[in-house]
């Protein structure tokens, strides 16, 4: 069997022409590369070199020559590569999270990790929490930022923040001209257009589906869009409100209860890698610096 460590040294003898050299850039004694060249010599059953003083190589020597160099090339390339994915250099990231953590919270810390690991890639993807859930539960992300999932789904979830609901309408709307918190009996009256991010929230997400509203929308953009049209008023966490434009508003309610939590979202037997890692440390600082997070 043909030692890595054999080649290594019969790659720096041939390249340096002589032993004292090679000694000197292995950092090992002239007899030691000696003794390590003959007994390569003798496990292959022929000659590398054409005299003792190691500064021609054979026929065979020079094939071995390349051979060696290119195996040592992509051995050290190789090696490389899994000590800077184990050390959180190199890799790829993939994250789901809920549209206003994506929007709002993401881009600086991702920005600043990407500058600090340019071998690393991270891919982003934007959604609902339930999807989120079944993203990570599925293992087509290795973390979700989004809302708590359900205790059965087989996922660990570490809380992050706590985001209160806000009524978004227009600035013309009747429950705009209310100098308080809303109270639920003040919405009721009004025509609600549903979506994903109240799901599992008492006064918002009807068990009766004939209490249902009859308007819902998914996607925030095609959400804020129907409010400004007129269509009604919506429930969104405050964090989905911070980029409103001027013509809407967002408005405090009376219940304090009414709030989502958002969290990490991991596979509950996963490891997660050292980029995921070093981007979950750089994410709470981040929610800590603005104090967001405890």
């Amino acid at each position: 069997m043909i030692r890595l460590q054999a080649l290594r040294v019969f790659v720096t003898v041939a390249s340096c022409g002589n032993l004292r050299d090679a000694a000197k850039t292995l950092r090992r004694t002239e007899s030691a590369i000696s003794m390590t060249l003959k007994q390569f010599e003798s496990d292959l059953g022929a000659a590398l070199f054409e005299t003792d003083r190691k500064h021609t190589l054979t026929a065979l020597g020079r094939e071995v020559h390349k051979l060696a160099r290119t195996l040592l090339r992509d051995y050290d390339s190789t090696t490389e590569r899994i000590l800077a994915l184990a050390q959180g250099r190199e890799g790829v990231l993939r994250i789901a999270a809920v549209p206003s953590v994506a929007a709002q919270l993401l881009p600086p810390v991702l920005s600043a990790l990407l500058s600090d690991h340019p071998g690393v890639r991270v891919e982003l993807l934007d959604t609902d929490s339930a999807s989120v859930h079944m993203l990570v539960e599925t293992g087509e992300v290795e973390l979700g930022i989004a809302g708590r999932p359900e205790a059965s789904a087989g996922l660990t979830f570490i809380a992050l923040f706590n985001d209160p609901f806000r009524l978004v309408c227009r600035k013309d709307h009747p429950l705009a001209k209310i100098r308080r918190p809303l109270a639920a009996q003040d919405i009721r009256a009004h025509r609600l257009i549903r979506n994903k991010s109240t799901a599992g929230c008492p006064g918002f997400d009807p068990v009766d589906p004939a209490q249902a509203p009859a308007l819902s929308a998914r996607n925030v953009i095609s959400l804020l869009a129907l409010v400004r049209a007129g269509a009604g008023a919506t429930i969104l966490p405050a964090l989905a409100t911070h980029a409103i434009d001027d013509a809407l508003c967002a408005l405090e309610l009376q219940d304090h209860q009414a709030q989502r939590t958002v969290g990490f979202v991991l596979r509950r037997d996963g490891i997660s890698s050292p980029i995921c890692a070093a981007f979950q440390s750089r994410l709470v600082a981040s929610l800590r610096a603005a104090d967001i997070a405890p």
